[in-house]
């Protein structure tokens, strides 16, 4: 599998580390990650660049979203370019991971398409929020399970997943590990 990470070039000084985390991660499960884009440049290099330095980047840019299975996204700091980036993923309907620590980023909480998933991380659940991520654009996971529920149930978890920005299992799944940890021996 192929994933496009983004993220704030600026933002370097404050989440290099988160960056490369996430990209550590990401490689640690085989997937190969465009994001020596991200890593390697710099305010001053990206300032005295010429038009068509910038266009030629620009066309890069959109072939690795075009050949990735999926985007990842570190939104902890704003920037315009990098909406402009997951814009273009969900024209082409990657399926997109965006992942903040903080403040979820204000352009995208309401936003209701089926392929952004928008989530709060720290280094505690970043190897699980990366798992769950991966197994749903895969369309697999560990172990299925599968039951019914009411409709009215059913509307319900429609609406809050949506409104949480994750898929129902993931939903769920954060449920329950709560439960599980509110409920564990200390």
């Amino acid at each position: 599998m192929k994933a496009y990470f983004t993220a704030s070039v600026v933002g370097k000084k404050y989440h290099l580390a988160d960056y490369e985390r996430i990209i550590s991660l990401l490689s640690a499960r085989g997937i190969e990650v465009a994001a020596e884009h991200i890593l390697q440049a710099n305010e001053a290099k990206i300032r005295i660049e010429s038009k068509p330095e910038r266009i030629k980047f620009q066309q890069k840019l959109e072939g690795w979203i075009v050949t990735s299975d999926f985007m990842i996204v570190e939104a902890s700091f704003p920037s315009i370019s990098v909406g402009y980036e997951i814009a273009l993923a969900l024209h082409r309907a990657k399926p997109v991971l965006v992942l903040y620590k903080e403040e979820a980023p204000s352009l995208i909480t309401d936003n209701e398409e089926n392929h952004l998933v928008v989530q709060k991380y720290d280094t505690q659940n970043l190897s699980g929020i990366l798992d769950d991520f991966v197994n749903y654009v895969r369309g697999g996971s560990d172990t299925r399970f599968t039951f019914f529920i009411t409709s009215e149930i059913g509307a319900y978890l429609e609406k809050v997943s949506k409104k949480a920005k994750v898929p129902k299992s993931v939903y769920l799944r954060n449920l329950i590990t709560e439960d599980m940890n509110a409920h564990r021996p200390h």
